[in-house]
């Protein structure tokens, strides 16, 4: 049986995302149907009326429910799916022309019941935007996972940008009630029921992320807490790895502490660490500012995670 696509957009009170997530979706050159569930998760601020504006363009549903998280409306959206393949994003998403027709070219070379797609800047982002979305992509800051590594068997995608069959939904029962890794912990038990994911280089999207410093030095707070839960939940999968956001940003402040002490060798591994971010974001983003923003962004993301990393091993329990 041919791929039928349906794809599960979770929202709560951003109807102006979902405008442009929309629009991006009726740019596709996909040449088959596709169908689009709109889940409101309990907003205030509703997305019905932007949807219907789209109705005689696109397949699009519209589902309101009370409020419970995205984990729970992901899976609200895909128990009324009519299709056999179910494409998850965030409603913070504007997708390119080409990303159905590359998901279809991949998953017909190489099936796989999951597969997750990297993350990009567009033009129209901010600096902060832009500055985050280095730091979250980067070979020197996260080893390129989210940008252009290519894991075959082994990579774990991210909610943002999420394939899973409806067999695969069916057998795992989708998204778990956790708040935060929710989308990792779903990865974990494909794994454990025998199914395969993959990487597709070419299904990128356009990712907002957070727009100012506070929100994403939250994000990655959260991102930190959820990693030992998930270490714990999933012996088998912990890395020595996981920690190395924690130790580096105790031995950054450590190191700015005894600069002003007189000892300047251990800061200077640091300077040069980000001089590198400078010059690497620079040629990427082709811009000074984005670049300076970089090191700043780098910085809050490490120590984000390294906190919320800390404060995870000693949580009783994630939500």
């Amino acid at each position: 049986m041919g791929l039928q696509f349906s794809i599960i957009i979770p929202v709560f009170n951003r109807p102006q995302e979902i405008d442009e997530l929309l629009q991006s979706l009726a740019e596709q050159t996909y040449s088959s149907s596709f169908e689009i569930n709109i889940v409101e998760d309990g907003s205030t601020e509703k997305s019905d009326e932007i949807v219907m504006e789209y109705k005689n363009i696109l397949n699009v549903n519209y589902f309101f429910k009370e409020n419970s998280g995205a984990g729970a409306s992901r899976n609200y959206g895909m128990e009324r799916a009519s299709g056999n393949y179910f494409i998850i994003f965030d409603s913070d998403c504007i997708i390119p022309p080409h990303y159905l027709k590359e998901v279809a070219d991949a998953l017909d070379k190489n099936y796989t019941d999951a597969y997750g797609g990297a993350d990009a800047a567009h033009k129209s982002f901010t600096i902060i935007q832009k500055a985050i979305n280095y730091s979250m992509t980067s070979f020197l800051t996260t080893g390129g996972i989210r940008g252009s590594k290519k894991a075959v068997d082994k990579f774990q995608p991210r909610s943002f940008n999420f394939g899973i069959s409806k067999k695969a939904f069916e057998k795992t029962k989708g998204f778990s009630d956790m708040r935060i890794g929710e989308d990792i912990d779903l990865t974990f038990r494909l794994w454990e029921n025998n199914f395969k994911t993959q990487f597709i280089e070419r299904a990128f999207v356009y990712h907002k992320r957070r727009t100012t410093f506070q929100q994403f030095f939250k994000q990655t707070f959260a991102f930190g807490k959820a990693r030992p839960f998930l270490n714990k939940k999933y012996p088998k999968t912990a890395k020595i790895t996981y920690w190395f956001p924690t130790v580096f940003m105790v031995f950054f402040y450590f190191s700015a502490i005894i600069f002003f002490l007189g000892i300047k060798i251990f800061l200077w591994f640091f300077i040069i660490y980000f001089c590198l971010i400078f010059i690497d974001s620079f040629f990427k983003n082709k811009k000074i500012s984005v670049a300076a923003v970089s090191i700043f962004t780098t910085l809050i993301q490490y120590t984000g995670y390294g906190l919320g990393f800390v404060k995870g091993l000693f949580s009783s329990r994630i939500v």
